[in-house]
């Protein structure tokens, strides 16, 4: 594999250079198209009305579709009371080796299958992955991997693992509707902030398999006016979910609504529930994970056992929403303090690591 460092560190630098938020990724989708279409993609831009870029490289034999996917977004700071752009969770860093593994394996040309290169919008704020998979375009997609930094504290400069098992996570909001009266006729109402402690005990009384990473809280509660002596109607209150697997999200989901639903009717409100946002765990496939771990070692030489993080990631709505085989690569690059840090910085060679090991996982698949 030619894959020639200084050509890494160009097109990173590029990328670094113009940091956009969500759904505002203009500057670096043309970039990246550009790219693709110099080295004989056949592109797709405004992958369904987004900025998300699709580019396509067929073989001259029938064979698998396998796809790579890189997300592209920034993080949005506020410095000095303004919005400033940056990418600080390694998202150019992510395109970037993706888009060299992708040049790489045009050069060398496909001998069978279909390769998808998925440049996806949004993974911050959520909805890219949906989105991509919405356009229609990956619904013939048998398998995909993709790839990301790790901090430090889990993988070190030199080591990768094949499987970076995210966890699920949702966020819950719930609207409590008591009655409201005077202060000094409480039997006459139902304080709604009284309903709400009712559900946080019903909250924090939420048991699941122990075994399993998880956790639900109550993270805001917004209840009563500015008079003191008023029994306050309406509370609402949002609720984070958090679980090491799908299964448990899904048993933890439904409790949480049954204890918000009961601890309101405990004291005779009501409580109306709505699922808000979240994305689901790492769903992976093992002969998608085995292969990949196949090529991390060709690059380092061994592969870290799956690292267990609990981070959410968009990547696996293509695995449980869209299907589709999956195996994604949590790369070593000595990145301090941490992924979201404005500090953040990391040892640029493991863009080498992360395009080679990128490319041999097309290779093996389509070309080998």
């Amino acid at each position: 594999m030619d894959t020639k460092k200084e050509e890494i560190f160009k097109v990173y630098h590029d990328l670094h250079a113009i940091p956009e938020k969500g759904w505002h990724e203009v500057k670096t989708a043309n970039y990246i198209k550009e790219a693709l279409e110099k080295a004989g993609y056949e592109v797709t831009a405004n992958v369904n009305g987004t900025t998300g870029v699709i580019g396509v490289l067929k073989g001259k034999e029938p064979g698998p579709v396998f796809a790579v996917r890189a997300d592209m977004d920034a993080l949005v700071f506020t410095v000095d009371g303004q919005d400033v752009n940056m990418h600080a969770c390694g998202h150019d860093a992510n395109s970037t080796m993706v888009l060299m593994a992708a040049l790489e394996i045009a050069r060398i040309g496909l001998k069978r299958g279909t390769l998808k290169i998925v440049f996806q919008p949004a993974e911050e704020v959520l909805g890219g992955a949906e989105a991509m998979l919405d356009s229609g375009l990956l619904d013939d997609v048998d398998e995909m991997i993709s790839i990301h930094l790790r901090p430090i504290q889990e993988a070190r400069f030199g080591q990768a693992t094949p499987a970076l098992c995210h966890g699920a996570s949702k966020v819950v909001k719930a609207k409590v509707k008591g009655l409201t009266s005077h202060g000094a006729r409480p039997h006459l109402g139902i304080n709604a902030i009284d309903a709400a402690a009712q559900i946080v005990n019903a909250i924090n009384a939420i048991k699941i398999d122990p075994t399993v990473p998880h956790s639900v809280k109550t993270t805001k509660l917004m209840a009563g006016g500015t008079a003191h002596n008023i029994i306050p109607e309406t509370a609402e209150m949002t609720f984070d979910l958090r679980a090491q697997t799908n299964e448990a999200m899904e048993e933890m989901l439904q409790k949480t609504i049954t204890a918000i639903e009961n601890g309101a009717k405990s004291i005779g409100a009501e409580a109306e529930v709505t699922i808000v946002g979240g994305v689901p765990g790492a769903d992976f496939d093992d002969e998608v994970v085995a292969r990949t771990k196949k090529a991390i070692e060709a690059v380092l030489g061994e592969a870290m056992d799956p690292i267990i993080t609990p981070g959410g990631e968009d990547f696996h709505y293509y695995s449980t929403k869209g299907k589709i085989k999956t195996a994604y690569v949590g790369l070593g690059a000595d990145l301090t303090p941490g992924l979201h840090s404005m500090d953040m910085k990391f040892n640029l060679d493991a863009l080498v690591h992360g395009t080679k090991i990128i490319a041999y996982a097309i290779y093996d698949r389509l070309i080998a």
